[in-house]
């Protein structure tokens, strides 16, 4: 097994992702048959075979449970099997979001689709308070809803579309692409195929008194003799294709049983205003996705939403990565509008920008399940999402500062030595990593005490530096009855199945392993369990964990993965629930971690895999990416993505996991670093040791510089992360959501704005770059963060150019934001919660503004008001802090604070000198740098105001005469 399992792993990630090793859609059956419906859409009789009866007022609660006038059901059928019935079912949700379903209803087949998508991805709200009213005539149901806002309904042929204002924009079957395969038995479905070659005109050679077999055992729906064929009015041909892989599917040596047959659907969302959509991550591609299909189209497949385990991704590719999340938002200069189609299971989406935005999704199985955001732009968008699937979780405040990883530090005298190297190198660091070799045969929980003899005294040691550590925890568990966590999962009948109901046993770290199914409530309280101290005694609250491979990743399961005909809890096929599945992990680890001490804390958990509503659990990053510069210059637009679908604690292996960078790449990748929301290196095994204190100077400085630079800018990185998880907004921005109306910059992707701080960065990500351009999209003054060279307010976006050699990069400032720092950077940001803070004063055309927002960084007290939260506003002359929200502003944290002041106010964009800068009558220190408005290079004015004796929890204001 030893020998085997270095080879296994070097055919897996060997120098770039092997291609053959991942399907494309003509290599799965579902997506072979169901895309060619795009071009057949283009014959002139093509038409929807799917039509509506009259609604009825839908009685069925749904999320938590809908107001009476807002939800209604259609009965749906299709010209192509009037046997077969289905239901549209319409709900107005809080926040006028529209949700339409169809599901198969009336069914003799013992099987059901899977339903269950939403019962993990959303909340449970409130039952909804909206206000709804429906009319139906001449074939036309109208749904009125929010503020102009209405669901036009059209029954024959089916078509739905989203108005706002009498304007479409969202437009569900425009071009008839919607179809739901229904359940059928092996036998029935024989005969539909002759059918369709009867009417394609070839000859049909069917045996008479042939017997047909099927290797698992079927209910029939119906006698096959009582199946008569279809006289079409439609071309049945258009939507069934002959397909040998209905109820058995073989991909090289893996054969997939599929109990349940056909299953897949299909459907078309055609936003007619927008020139741009976004989303749909997680794909290596730009950020606003290009074609898929047509002539010239950037890619040939579709975007692919399957998480899987992909060694060195290609870095720009619409090929399935880690996290799947099913949304879009398409966008014009007119509006945003979104969609989340909850969906599990594996589904592929084509875009073609013809008619507005045209996109194709074609899924396996599961139940259509369809979320229409209105917006109007991409704020509203981001709360209407968040109404839905919640806020982001509040990370623990060391989360937000610097991680310091590889695979793997082997020993306990590593560990610290990594940290006295970092002391020594005057280099802030808050958490340590350990990748799988800290575990015992890889096996999680259990410390190889060989390497790691005193695990407690280890964590004790580092977390005297105020520093945590993290440990891998992945799902696999080793197959050995000498693993208690083994033992204990088989006692509890908590693991996931074979088709043939025995447990499922695959290959990953440890060598044969198992997967517990977290689908099974069973499985909850022992997860939780075996995070308690008492459980897992080898632990101390200073370590958090670390959720990798948990697509699930199987070394020797197709595609990487997991058999799609394995079993969960529920009887549910794991073609349901694949895309959910790393969500579930990481749910349970974190619940786990957050409850192990009496007084609840604030978890850290990182993922790999993920799915919509994930960012309720914790940290993500891209994967196994490669230190190369185009690795690098791909990130931002992965981010972006990322962030816009609630992702938005998302981070890469800054150097590139694969790889040995030269310095200067390194020097670009902790560049970068410092401004991704989560920031950490992390290396191969295979690769040379490249923490950040090895490098001679000048390198050294340059690493160091962006470390630090990091720590200064916490406050602000803070205050975003804070509006993540109250308001649902990214913590970064992209370029069309912070500026909708600006068609031009609408898909700049290689630049971005930390939250609402005014702060937009773009990494430099060309060798040898000494200049970067840089687009700048408000009509107010920039400032360079380093230099305060300013350039002047202008109606119109433009492009400028900065000069970046290798110790400079483009961070600048918008006039009209306040942002706070605190520039006494130490070893760990746990030790400078009672440092002053400096506020930088960015002065616009209309005065300037922003916030601070602080709390104890650790536990859930500021859910109960334990905070403080300032309004910090300039205007005439004036800088106030006020309270930002009515609370009880002398509450235990801003009490245990009170002694912190701002020792530092920098204002740039003065025009001249203040005669005197006072703080309530009292004169205070100052000092004025002169500008050069009217320079070829314009340089602000900078006011320094020192020590104006104000403390962060108090109002005050600044008077500048």
């Amino acid at each position: 097994m030893k020998l085997l399992l270095p080879a296994l792993l070097l055919a897996l990630g060997a120098h770039a992702v092997k291609r053959e090793d991942f399907k494309e859609c003509a290599q799965t059956s579902f997506c072979r048959r169901l895309r060619p419906l795009s071009s057949k859409s283009e014959v002139a009789d093509f038409t929807s075979p799917y039509s509506l009866g009259s609604p009825s007022p839908a009685v069925s609660p749904h999320i938590g449970t809908p107001a009476k006038d807002a939800a209604w059901t259609f009965p749906l059928t299709s010209t192509l099997y009037p046997d077969v019935g289905f239901e549209l079912r319409v709900d107005v949700l809080d926040g006028d979001i529209a949700q339409v379903r169809v599901d198969e209803v009336g069914s003799a087949s013992p099987w059901r689709r899977y339903n269950e998508t939403a019962k993990w991805a959303l909340l449970s709200p409130e039952p909804a308070h909206v206000r709804a009213s429906i009319t139906t005539k001449k074939g036309v149901s109208s749904i009125k809803y929010g503020t102009g806002l209405e669901l036009r309904i059209n029954h024959s042929p089916l078509r739905i579309a989203m108005l706002r204002g009498g304007t479409e924009e969202i437009v569900f079957n425009d071009r008839g692409l919607f179809h739901m395969e229904h359940f059928r038995t092996k036998e029935i479905a024989i005969e539909e195929e002759e059918v369709v070659k009867a009417e394609d005109g070839e000859e049909v050679k069917t045996e008479e008194g042939a017997e047909v077999t099927t290797e698992e055992p079927v209910e029939v729906k119906s006698e096959p003799e009582e199946q008569k064929p279809f006289e079409a009015t439609i071309d049945r041909s258009w939507f069934e294709t002959e397909d040998g892989d209905l109820f058995e599917e073989h991909w090289k040596r893996w054969r997939d049983s599929k109990p349940k047959g056909p299953e897949a659907f299909s459907l078309d969302l055609t936003f007619p205003r927008a020139k741009h959509v976004f989303g749909l991550p997680e794909h290596a591609s730009p950020l606003s996705l290009p074609d898929t299909i047509g002539e010239g189209s950037y890619y040939s497949e579709p975007y692919r939403l399957w998480n899987v385990d992909i060694f060195e991704y290609v870095a720009d590719s619409p090929m399935a990565l880690y996290g799947a999340v099913p949304l879009l938002h398409a966008h014009s200069a007119q509006g945003t509008v979104g969609v989340l189609n909850l969906v599990a299971s594996e589904t592929w989406v084509d875009v073609a920008h013809t008619k507005g935005v045209q996109t194709h999704w074609i899924s396996e199985s599961g139940i259509m399940d369809l979320l229409l955001l209105p917006g109007p732009n991409p704020t509203a968008l981001f709360e209407q999402y968040a109404t839905l699937t919640g806020p982001a979780q509040m990370p623990p405040q060391f989360a937000t500062a610097y991680h310091q990883c590889r695979w793997n530090y082997n020993t306990q005298g590593e560990v610290i030595e990594v940290q006295d190297r970092f002391e020594e190198a005057d280099m802030p660091l808050d958490v340590t990593w350990l990748d799988i070799e800290y575990a015992d045969e890889h096996r999680y929980f259990d410390w190889n005490k060989k390497m790691f003899p005193d695990p407690v005294a280890m964590l004790d040691q580092v977390a005297k530096l105020g520093r945590k550590m993290v440990a891998i925890v992945d799902p696999h568990i080793k197959r050995t009855d000498s693993f208690r966590v083994y033992k204990d999962s088989l006692d509890l009948d908590i693991l996931i199945k074979k088709a043939d109901n025995n447990n499922f046993d695959g290959w990953c770290w440890p060598g044969s392993s198992v997967w517990v199914d977290f689908f099974n409530p069973k499985s909850w309280e022992w997860w939780t369990r075996m995070f308690s101290f008492e459980t897992w005694a080898d632990q101390t609250k200073a370590l958090f964990v670390w959720n990798d491979m948990n697509e699930p990743s199987v070394f020797d399961g197709p595609e990487i993965t997991m058999p799609k005909d394995n079993i969960h809890a529920g009887g549910w096929e794991h073609r349901d629930v694949h895309n959910i599945n790393g969500m579930l992990f990481h749910n349970q680890t974190q619940h786990a971690i957050s409850v192990r001490e009496p007084t609840k804390k604030r978890p850290f958990v990182l993922s790999r895999a993920y799915f919509a509503g994930s960012h309720r659990y914790g940290a993500i990053w891209t994967g196994d990416n490669l230190g190369t510069w185009e690795h690098l210059a791909g990130e931002s637009a992965m981010f972006l993505s990322n962030s816009i679908a609630g992702m938005s604690f998302v981070g890469a292996d800054i150097g590139g996991f694969f790889g040995n960078p030269g310095t200067e790449m390194l020097v670009r990748w902790y560049q970068a670093g410092a401004f991704m929301p989560f920031m950490r290196a992390h290396a191969h095994i295979d690769t040379k040791r490249r923490e950040p204190y090895l490098y001679d100077e000048p390198i050294r400085s340059h690493l160091r510089d962006a470390l630090r630079l990091r720590y200064t800018l916490l406050p602000t990185w803070y205050n975003a992360f804070h509006d993540a998880a109250t308001k649902g907004y990214p913590v970064i921005w992209p370029q069309y959501a912070k500026f909708p109306a600006d068609e031009s910059g609408a898909a700049v992707d290689d630049q971005y704005y930390v939250g609402d701080s005014g702060l937009l960065f773009k990494p430099v990500v060309v060798e040898g770059a000494t200049t970067t351009e840089v687009y700048l999209a408000a009509n107010e003054p920039y400032y360079d963060y380093f230099s305060a060279r300013m350039w002047p307010a202008r109606a119109k976006p433009r492009n400028i150019t900065l000069d970046t050699p290798l110790d400079k990069f483009p961070l600048l400032i918008e006039g009209g934001h306040i942002f706070p720092s605190r520039e006494r950077v130490r070893r760990a940001s746990s030790l400078m919660g009672q440092d002053p803070v400096t506020l930088t004063v960015a002065l616009g055309k209309n005065g300037a503004h922003g916030q601070l927002y602080l709390d104890d960084g650790e536990t859930f007290a500021w859910e109960r008001g334990e905070f403080v939260h300032r309004e910090l506003a300039y205007a005439d002359g004036r800088l106030r802090s006020t309270q930002k929200v009515p609370h009880d502003a002398h509450n235990a944290f801003a009490r245990s604070i009170a002694a912190v002041g701002v020792e530092r106010v920098r204002v740039l964009g003065l025009n001249k000198a203040p005669s005197s800068v006072t703080v309530a009558g009292r004169e205070v220190q100052f000092e004025w740098e002169k500008g050069a408005p009217k320079a070829k290079e314009p340089r602000a004015g900078i006011l320094t105001i020192k020590n104006p004796g104000v403390k962060v929890v108090d109002d005050w204001e600044i008077v500048i005469a």
